[in-house]
C-alpha cells in the first residue's frame, strides 16, 4: 500500500469519527458557518464540526502547521477533499481569507504580517472582505480611484468600493488603493488591509433580485491606515492583486463541481419531479437531453481539473488552463440552474409559502444568484478577451 493510499484510508477514518450525521447533509446558505469575531453557529453539530477540524488544522488542511494550517501537501489536500465529498461532509468555515487573501499574505507579506493574519484565519476568528471594484472601475479594475496618501507613518485613505460581498458583516477587507496618482493604470496601486472598525469606515447593503442584500458600497473618509498594513511593496499592489484573483478564479471555476458536501443537483431532481417512462427513460426527451449535456459538461470538467491538477503535480502545467476553466466552470453552473427550474417547473416559483419545500425554494435563489457568477472574479466577457489575447494570441 502507497503512503497515499494510506493517508486516504486515516483521512477517511478521521471523518467517520469526527463529522457529526447532521453536517453530512446538503447545506442551506443560512446553515454556513462564516469566520469573524461573532461567529453565528446554526447547531451544536456544526460548532463541534468547526472545532475538531480547526484544531487539526484542516480548514486550512495546506497552510503551515506552525500558522494553523494542516501542513498537508497537495496531494494529500486533494484526497481530503475527496474523502469528504465522499461523506457528505460540510465544509466547515467559510472566508474570503482563506480561499483569497491567505495565500496572497503567505506569498508576499512579511513575516510579522503572516504571524499576526494567518493564523486568526485558520482558527476563523477574523472575517474579510474584498474591495476592488468601484462605481467607476469595475472590469476595468485598473482604472480605480480609491486613494492612500502617504502622511508619514501612517495612510490616509478615501474613496468608495462596490459590489463588496458582506461588508457589513466583515470585520477587515483587504483593497487596492491608489498610492501613485501621476502614475499609469496599473503603476502606482497598492495592497493595504483595513479595519472595518476604523473610523471613517462605513458600508450600505444593495438588495439584489433574490431578496438578498449579500453586496454593500463601502465608504473611506480620512481613514488613518498604519503601514504596516501594506502588502507587498508600495505601488506594486497589482501583482498582489493578480495572484489573489488567480485564487478566486480557481474557485469560481471549481463551484458546483469539486467542492465538498452532498447537494441538491439536477439527476436527483429528474428522478423526484419528472419520473421515469416504461422503458426507464427520463419521461421528457427534450429535458432528459439538456440533463445529458449538463453531466458530461460536468463530468469533463472534473477531469479537466483532475488532468491539470496532474500535470501540475508533474512540472508540466499549463497555465493557460485555469483562465479558460473560469469561463467554463462558471457558465456551466449557470447552465446547471437553468436545468434545475426547468425539471421544478412552477415548484421552483415560490419564495417564502409554506407548501414549498427547501429544496425548492433554495433552487429559486439558486437560479437567481447564479447571474452573479459570471461577473465575480471578472466578468465572462472580460474572461473571453483574456484568453483570447492571452491564450490564442488574437490581435487587440
Amino acid at each position: 500500500m502507497s503512503d497515499l493510499d494510506q493517508f486516504r484510508q486515516t483521512v477517511h477514518a478521521w471523518l467517520e469519527e469526527n463529522c457529526p450525521p447532521s453536517q453530512r447533509r446538503p447545506i442551506t446558505r443560512d446553515e454556513q458557518v462564516w469566520a469573524g469575531k461573532n461567529k453565528v453557529f446554526p447547531s451544536n453539530d456544526a460548532k463541534l464540526w468547526f472545532e475538531r477540524m480547526r484544531d487539526k488544522g484542516w480548514t486550512v488542511p495546506e497552510w503551515p502547521i506552525e500558522l494553523g494550517g494542516g501542513g498537508l501537501d497537495e496531494r494529500q489536500a486533494k484526497i481530503l477533499k475527496e474523502e469528504m465529498k465522499r461523506l457528505g461532509c460540510r465544509t466547515p468555515l467559510f472566508d474570503l481569507g482563506i480561499w483569497m487573501l491567505g495565500p496572497a499574505v503567505l506569498e508576499y507579506g512579511t513575516e510579522a504580517q503572516r504571524r499576526q493574519h494567518i493564523p486568526n484565519i485558520a482558527r476563523g476568528e477574523v472575517r474579510w472582505c474584498q474591495g476592488y471594484s468601484e462605481p467607476g472601475a469595475g472590469s476595468d479594475l485598473a482604472s480605480l480611484q480609491t486613494r492612500a496618501e502617504d502622511k508619514g507613518d501612517h495612510f490616509l485613505v478615501n474613496g468608495a468600493k462596490i459590489w463588496t460581498t458582506n461588508a457589513d458583516k466583515a470585520d477587515w477587507i483587504f483593497c487596492l488603493v491608489r498610492t501613485d496618482p501621476s502614475a499609469k493604470k496599473q503603476e502606482g496601486i497598492s495592497f493595504l488591509l483595513i479595519d472595518m472598525d476604523d473610523p471613517g469606515v462605513s458600508t450600505t447593503p444593495i438588495e439584489l433580485i433574490s431578496g438578498e442584500s449579500e453586496f454593500c458600497q463601502t465608504f473611506f473618509d480620512n481613514v488613518k491606515v498604519p503601514k504596516g498594513n501594506l502588502i507587498g511593496e508600495l505601488n506594486k499592489g497589482w501583482s498582489v492583486a493578480k495572484s489573489l484573483l488567480k485564487h478566486e478564479r480557481k474557485l469560481m471555476a471549481e463551484i458546483g463541481g469539486d467542492t465538498p458536501g452532498p447537494s441538491f443537483g439536477p439527476v436527483q431532481a429528474a428522478l423526484e419531479y419528472v419520473g421515469l417512462d416504461s422503458s426507464g427513460k427520463l419521461k421528457d426527451r427534450g429535458l432528459r437531453e439538456q440533463l445529458v449535456n449538463h453531466e458530461m459538461a460536468f463530468r469533463a470538467i472534473g477531469l479537466t481539473h483532475f488532468r491539470s491538477f496532474e500535470e501540475r503535480m508533474n512540472g508540466v502545467a499549463d497555465n493557460n488552463v485555469p483562465l479558460i476553466m473560469k469561463y467554463v466552470g462558471t457558465e456551466e453552473s449557470k447552465r446547471k440552474e437553468e436545468v434545475l427550474m426547468a425539471i421544478l417547473g412552477h415548484r421552483a416559483l415560490g419564495w417564502n409559502d409554506a407548501e414549498f419545500n427547501d429544496d425548492e425554494l433554495l433552487t429559486n435563489r439558486g437560479w437567481l444568484f447564479s447571474k452573479a457568477l459570471s461577473i465575480a472574479g471578472g466578468t465572462s466577457e472580460v474572461q473571453l478577451n483574456i484568453i483570447a489575447k492571452r491564450v490564442l494570441g488574437l490581435p487587440e
